[in-house]
This record gives structure tokens, sequence and C-alpha cells, in this order.
């Protein structure tokens, strides 16, 4: 032997243990792709040998791969032989046909009970495009559905879903969101995706954010929350709303310990909903509170007292402070005088026009004429009259809660300027809302005034009994409450008719 044949009988050994050990390494890298696949997987050579089994088939159906492997078909063992026929006519078409072939077929456990699997079978080619077997991939029925349905809810949650449904990611920023939320959210669906909660909402944003965290710290709550929040969105109408939301935590389902994918965020608009509810509630307790003031004032032998009950009573839930300031009563003109003012309502009440001084205006149709005559005659009057004097009866307490208190019958009038909110309810006969705008100062605001520190919302209402306005009650707010509303008024209203009531029964006007 040469050395040259020597040395190439030595390359030749060398390069066929290569091949092999390629061999074994590839056997290993598929023997693990298989056991490692979420299917059970069984092969099959062109004689109907099973050739592999990997360890989902083996859970399925109890039979482990050593049993499995080298068996000719199914028939028998995990196959009835009454479903044999169709199940090889299967695989043989599968064997025939390009693609997947997809059925569902009853098979056998170990211990003898059916399972019903969706399979999907292909055949496998070899060399030159021949077919060298079949493989079918299979999974137990009620498996496969519960997955198509997982998926299904997840397409219909995020296209035709009446509720917003928003996945935030574990930085706590949007990364699907659906129709409906980006319509309520005021922006498109892709324009919000990886920005942060606070470019979405102005207020609100802390108590999400919050939630949000919990849920991927501990998980979901047992409960629906409610969330009250505004928009940043121009666009978004109603920027005030509340949301009730639920959140669930996602987890990965292919990772042996549960890793938070980030909270599935499902929320409805409920804002209707709750402001029709609060002010149902509110008006239950007002209603409440009316009842109690009466039951209350029946039992004061002084009227004037019973007016102070009424004015406490009202005070709750709806105003930090009450006043009650009574008009004074004229003096009497000299027998057989004639006051210059009768002299010119005498001459206003038949003005020319038909118009009686008193009734409801004509409405104004057109032209200056009308309304320029009906405003000097109206503005002349007022400045005839003269703004009335009113005195202090009734206040509650400015520094501490208590009861309100009767003021000292000294007779001098309030130090209200013209213009004050109470002299355009006794002169309106109706009732005045006011508030500090946001660019006044509170204290010089209520100082101007003449009211308590600290007030910063206004409502006077006039008290009228018998026909006559005795005077003026006035409710204030601080600034943790809101301004006064027309429901607001609606309610000062009823409670000055029983106050003017009682200080009427009292003669308390004629001071």
């Amino acid at each position: 032997m040469t050395a040259s044949s020597a040395s190439s009988g030595l390359s030749g050994s060398a390069a066929s243990a290569r091949c092999a050990g390629e061999e074994t390494d590839d056997s290993g890298l598929l023997a693990a792709l298989l056991d490692g696949m979420d299917a059970a997987l069984v092969a099959f050579a062109a004689d109907g040998t099973v050739t592999h089994w990997n360890h989902e088939a083996e859970r399925i159906l109890g039979w482990t791969a050593a049993e499995a492997v080298g068996r000719i078909g199914l028939a028998g063992w995990a196959v009835r032989k009454e479903d044999t026929d169709v199940i090889e006519a299967a695989l043989t078409a599968a064997m025939r046909s390009p693609g997947r072939q997809v059925h569902e077929f009853a098979l056998l456990t170990k211990d003898g009970h059916r399972v019903l699997v969706r399979t999907q079978s292909s055949a496998v080619r070899g060399r030159g495009d021949r077919v060298a077997g079949v493989y079918c991939a299979f999974s137990e029925v009620h498996t496969q559905m519960d997955l198509e349905r997982s998926i299904a809810l997840s397409e219909a949650l995020f296209e035709d879903a009446s509720w917003g449904v928003v996945l935030v990611d574990a930085d706590l920023r949007p990364a699907v969101v659906n129709a409906h939320a980006a319509r309520t959210l005021g922006v498109g669906r892709t324009a919000m995706l990886g920005r942060p909660l606070g470019e979405l909402l102005a207020q609100g944003v802390e108590e999400l954010e919050c939630a949000l965290q919990h849920v991927l710290a501990e998980g979901a709550p047992p409960a629906a929350a409610e969330l009250w929040v505004t928009l940043r969105s121009e666009e978004a109408e109603l920027p005030r709303r509340c949301w009730r939301s639920g959140f669930v935590r996602l987890a990965s389902p292919l990772a042996e310990e549960p890793v938070p994918l980030g909270v599935a965020w499902l929320f409805q608009d409920v804002t209707e909903a709750k402001r029709t509810e609060q002010e149902n509630s509110l008006l239950r307790f007002r209603a409440h509170q009316l009842h109690r003031a009466g039951r209350a004032a029946a039992e004061c032998p002084d009227p004037a007292e019973a007016a102070a009950v009424h004015l406490d009573f009202a005070l709750a839930g709806f105003a930090d402070h009450g006043l009650v300031d009574l008009a004074t009563t004229p003096a009497p003109a000299p027998y057989g005088a004639v006051a210059e003012d009768d002299a010119y309502e005498a001459y206003d009440a038949y003005d020319g026009t038909g118009a009686v001084w008193g009734a409801d205006p004509a409405p104004h149709t057109g032209g200056p004429a009308g309304s320029a005559a009906t405003g000097t005659a109206a503005d002349r009057r007022a400045r005839q009259r003269g703004a009335p004097r009113l005195v202090r009866a009734l206040a509650s307490p400015a520094g501490s809660p208590g009861p309100s208190e009767a003021a000292p019958a000294n007779g001098l009038p309030v130090a209200y300027t013209p213009g004050h909110p109470a002299f355009q309810a006794y002169e309106r006969r109706g009732s005045v809302r006011c508030s500090a705008g946001p660019a006044a100062s509170p204290e010089g605001w209520a100082a101007a005034r003449n009211w308590p520190d600290g007030t910063v919302h206004g409502l006077c209402v006039v008290l009228r009994s018998r026909g006559r306005a005795l005077g003026v009650v006035t409710f204030l707010r601080a600034p943790a409450r809101r301004p006064f509303d027309r429901a607001d008024a609606d309610y000062a209203e009823e409670v000055a008719a029983r106050i003017a009531a009682a200080l009427d029964l009292a003669g308390a006007a004629s001071l």
C-alpha cells in the first residue's frame, strides 16, 4: 500500500465519521423539536410504519414512544377497527395531495377511552420529490376550540366591542387599542400607541396608573372601578367623564413561570348614568332636609327661631355660610302729600303704549325704540327709589360650625355697596348667582361684598311672603365647593320661601 492510498483512506474515513456525527446531531435536534411541540405528532413511513411519536402524543393517548414506534398503522391499538378505514383513507389522501389536510378523528387512549382530535396531515417527501411517508399533527378538539375561541374573542374585542379595550404594556404605555377606545379618547388608534397616558388624560391619570401598577403586581381587582378622568383632546366630547373600568393581567402562556406582558384595560363610559344618579341622590337628600327642617321648625314656639332652623338645615351639604338680611320699612309720607315716586309711577303706568307697569314686557321684535323706552322707565324708577336698606337678622357663625344666631336688633343697615348681589336679588325679585373669577383675589372679592373671608361663590335669593319682598337670604361657598348652578338656585328659592313665611309670621319685617 502506498502512502497516497493510505492518506486517501484516512481522509475518507474522517469524512464518513463527520457525516455520521452530523446525522446524529440532526437526529438529536429533530427529536428535541418534536418533543418540545405543543401539538401531538405521529409520523408514518410509506408502508404505514410509525416512525415518530412525541411527548404530547404520549400525554394525550397514553402510549409511550417505545410502545408506538415500529407498529404498522394505528388499527387495533390507537384506533377502533370500525374507524380504521376512514383514517387510513385520509392519511393516504394526504400522501397524494399537496398541502395540508384537516380532519377530525376519534382515537383510542391506552386505557380504552375515545378522544376526539383535530388533525393536520401532510406528505413527507424525500430525494427526488418522492413521497417517503406522512406526518399527522393533532390536538384535542376542545383544546383547539378553546384556542380558536380565544383568538376570535380577541379579534372581536379589538374590532366590534362596545367597550373600550386598551392593552397596556409593562411600561404603562398603550400597545393595542380598539376602535371604541380610540373614539372615546378622541385620538386615532395608532396615534396613541407608545405614548404615556399623561399625554391623553389631563386629570385622573394618577389613579389610572396606580390601578395598572397594582394589577401588574397583585393581579386583577375583585370588582370594577369607576374613574373620573378629564381628556386632553379638544375633539373629545364631554371632557370630564366617568369610566367604569375592569383590569386583567396578561401573562405569557409559553413561559414556565408567569411573566407579565401587561394589563388589559376594559372601560365603558357611564358619565350620563353617574350624573343622573348623583342628581337623583342630591334631590332625595334635599327633599329629606326640607322635610326634617319643617318638622323641627314646627316645634319652635318663636317663628324667628323657626327661620333660623330652616337656614341651618339648608346649609348642610349646600353652603358654608348663610345670611338673612331684612328690608326696613320706609317712614310714612305726610297726610295728603303725593310722593314724587307715586307721581312717576302713575305716569309710567300708562305710557301711551297701553302697557301696564309691572306686567311682563312684550317681546322685542326689532328696533331699539321699544327696548329703550322700557329700560328708561325701569332705570328711572330704580334711581328714584334707591337701593333698599338691608338689616342683618340672622347669620351662621363664620369661624366654626354651629347654629345660626340672631343679629343684634340695632337697626343699622349692612354696608353693601351699590350693585351688590343682594340688592340685585331684591330688585329683581328672584335669585342672583356670582363667583370670583380666576384672576380675582378671593380675599379682596369677599371683602368688597362684605362677606366672610374665603368666600368665592355667592347666591342671593329674595325673601317674599304674601306678595311682599321682606329681604334677602344669602348662601356662600368656599373654594372647596363648586359654583352655584340653576338646581342650587331652585333649592335656595324653596328654602327662602319657608324662611320668609316664618319671618313674616314673627313680624320681623317691621324693624
